[in-house]
Formats: C-alpha cells, structure tokens, sequence
C-alpha cells in the first residue's frame, strides 16, 4: 500500500464498486446477472475488431443493456484511422437518421402538451406547404395532379407524407425536382448551405412522390417535422431537444455540432465511404436538421433507448407517457383492413434487409416472430443512420442496444444484422 492509501470499510467498497464510472451510460452489472453469457458477448469485439484489423470498417462501439443495467459498453478499430488514432468509447459520431427519433419524441411532446395534433395538417404550422401536387405516371407519361388531401403531422411521423429521398425514390420527377432544388439528402448543402425557410420553400417546389397517407416511403419527411416543431416552439430545433430530451436525460454529447474543444472526439469514416459526402460535425449548420443532422455517443444514445424501453423516463426525468411510447411503437401503416403500401421498399429491407417489419411514429416495429430473417420480439423498434450507426429496444427481453460506426455505405445493412445475431445469441436466461 502507498502514496497514503487505507484500507476502509467493506461496505463502502462494495459502495464504491457499485458506483458507474463516469464513461458508464448506466449502472453496470455482470452479463451473467442480467442473464447474458459474457463469452458470448466477447464474440461482438472480437468480430469488429478482426474487420477492422482488415479494413472492412474503420472502428465501432457497441453498447448494449438488459434488465436496466449496463451489460456490454467497448470499443474496437480505430477512430481515425488516417491518423492513427484508436478508437474511444466516449467518440462522438454523425447519427443521420438516428436523429429521427429524436425529433420524434420531440413532436411527441409537443402532442401531450397540446400543442399539436397528429391529425393536423402540415401547413397550419407551415403554411408553404399548402396546396401541394403531386408526380404520377398516367397514360400520357408523367403529369402532375393537386394532392387529394393534405399531409398530417402524423403522415410526417411514419412517413406516408408524399415527400422522399432524392437517393430512394423511384419516382423520376420527384428525384429530378429535389436534385434541381439542392434537395440531395446524402450530400452537404442541406445541412451547411440552406436555411430553415430556403428548406421549406424548396421542398414545397417540388412535387409529392404520392397521395398523402397511401405510400410509406422513406424520406425528408422528419426534416420537415423538425421545421414545425421550430414554428410551435419559436425555437431551433437543437434548444427544444436540449432543454426537453438532451439535459434531462444527461446525454452532454448529442446535437447538431461538435464544440471546438471536442473536435477530437469525432469519428471519421475511411478515406473512401462510397456513397455518402460526410458532413463535418465540427461546423455549425445553416439548419438543425431534424432528419439527418444530428451527433451523439453510444453513452448517450443509450440513455435515449433507456428512457424508451422504460416507457418514456429515466432515473426519475419523465420524457414521455407510457402511453405515447406504446403510441409511437405500434404498427401505423395499416387502416382498418386496408394495408398502406411501400414504394421502393419496406422499412425491414431498407433498414436490415429482411421483411416482418412495419413502421410506427419515428420507429421501425417488429410485426411477429416470424418472417424476420434476424432474432427479436414482436414489437421491438428501432431504427439506424447513413453513416452506419444503428439501435434497437425489445422491450420483451428488457433489451437495449446501440452500435456505432461510420463504416461504409454497402455494409452498414450487414453490420446491423450481424450484431443484432450476435447479442441475442448471448441472452441464455
């Protein structure tokens, strides 16, 4: 024993072996205590640190927790592999879409207080967006026809709004109107060059992909979303996240910028990410872009997935109802008996590349057991980014779990499932 140590008592040592250290999300515990085999969770390092080791993705880190408490939180491969530098578990990483919801909760909030509806139209808080058109194909070719209603707030959440993604729609005026608008989702003028209004003004010039609430069709429409949340609220977007998710829920990382000081705790992609123009987190955008801006840390998003698998609070801060979560992750693509349909793809084969998954208010949600070609419960949600990043709750195994990466466009579908394999092949209880 030196430099003054003394032994004190075994209560506060086991007190203070209790105690999460300050990089922990949440209080740990033993894999084996949370019914999980810890061999079995070495397999997920051991994967991404041997594809790293060959190139295939630049680093990750994986954070996953059951039953409440911190059962696996490492990192693997390299940060910034350009310069040499290793990988941390406090990285902070560009989310992308994983600032959906996010943005989801937000509007959540908004309904229980009153605020809005989901069954309001648009263009009460956007008014630029009344009287949209829409692209069809008739017997002429392609025309354009008035929407036959307007999109809701709700359509915004699930997607069936008639606005898309220059990059996935398969309607060949909508993807040429948002290209000529500068509406390229995966490039950098969105984010760096456009104002909140110019965002507006430019999708309101181009026309719908379909009728609004007949088509899931993955897209711009949580952007949009953001946009009315800013016009409630009078506030950016990244105030009202601070003030009403990012603080209480303590997760000090998470934004729309990287402040100078933390600069190098950005993780960078390899030098060649096809397929994606990566923004600089570093930069402070023209907009919060409510879609596709955002950055976190596995820590803190964890601590979101936290607060959704215990139905809306964590550690005493209530974010949310359990009964707007249960909203938010039941299955809103269906009307009575009448299935609405997806164009190109289903949320499953965009996210994970398997069906048996439909889509709620911001979420991704396991429809069954079956059909799936990766493990899960019915009624687990989730959702992933662009740039590799991917997380899921399955409330039935009280199962959280997050995976960070900017690992290259082709692969992020592959990483997802794998992971996902690979963690529930450790649950044994």
């Amino acid at each position: 024993m030196q430099s003054g140590w003394r032994p004190y008592g075994l209560g506060l040592v086991f007190f203070l072996l209790a105690l999460p250290s300050l990089a922990e999300p949440l209080p740990a515990t033993s894999p084996e205590a949370a019914g999980l085999s810890a061999e079995r969770l070495s397999r997920i390092g051991k994967f991404l640190k041997d594809d790293a080791g060959k190139g295939k993705l630049p680093g990750s880190v994986v954070a996953v927790a059951r039953k409440g408490k911190l059962v696996y939180f490492e990192a693997a491969g390299f940060q910034d592999k350009a310069a040499g530098k290793i990988m941390k578990k406090d990285a902070i990483f560009r989310v992308y879409s994983m600032t959906k919801p996010w943005t989801s909760v937000a509007a959540m909030i908004l309904v229980e207080e009153g605020r809005i509806q989901l069954t309001d139209p648009v263009s009460i808080y956007l008014p630029a967006l009344k009287g949209l058109k829409v692209a069809i194909k008739d017997a002429n070719g392609q025309s354009v026809v008035p929407a036959a209603r307007e999109p809701t707030i709700q359509d915004l959440l699930r997607h069936t709004s008639g606005f898309a993604y220059d990059f996935l729609t398969a309607n060949a005026a909508v993807k040429e109107a948002y290209r000529s608008a500068g509406l390229k989702a995966l490039g950098r003028d969105i984010r760096d060059k456009m104002t909140p209004p110019e965002f507006i003004g430019n999708i309101a010039s181009a026309p719908l992909s379909s009728q609004p609430g007949t088509t899931w069709e993955y897209s711009l429409s949580t952007a949009v979303l953001g946009r009315v949340i800013e016009a409630v609220t009078g506030m950016p977007l990244s105030k009202f996240l601070e003030q009403r998710v990012f603080k209480p829920l303590k997760m000090p990382d998470s934004g729309f910028v990287v402040p100078a000081a933390e600069a190098g705790r950005i993780a960078q992609p390899l030098s060649v990410n096809e397929g994606i123009e990566v923004f600089d987190p570093a930069t402070p955008p023209a907009n919060d872009l409510g879609g596709e801006g955002g950055v976190s840390t596995a820590s803190d998003y964890l601590r979101f997935a936290q607060m959704l698998l215990n139905n809306g609070q964590l550690e005493g801060e209530r974010i949310l109802s359990r009964t707007s979560v249960a909203l938010m992750t039941s299955d809103h693509l269906r009307q009575d008996t009448h299935a609405i349909g997806s164009s190109p793809i289903g949320p499953g084969e965009l996210l994970l590349g398997t069906q048996g998954y439909t889509f709620g208010l911001g979420f991704m949600v396991r429809q069954g057991q079956g059909n799936a070609a990766v493990p899960g419960s019915a009624g687990e949600f989730m959702w992933g980014g662009a740039a590799g990043t991917y997380f899921w709750v399955d409330p039935k195994e009280q199962l959280a779990a997050v995976f960070m990466s900017q690992g290259p466009l082709s692969a992020r579908v592959a990483y997802r499932r794998i992971i996902k394999q690979l963690v529930y092949a450790a649950i044994v209880d």
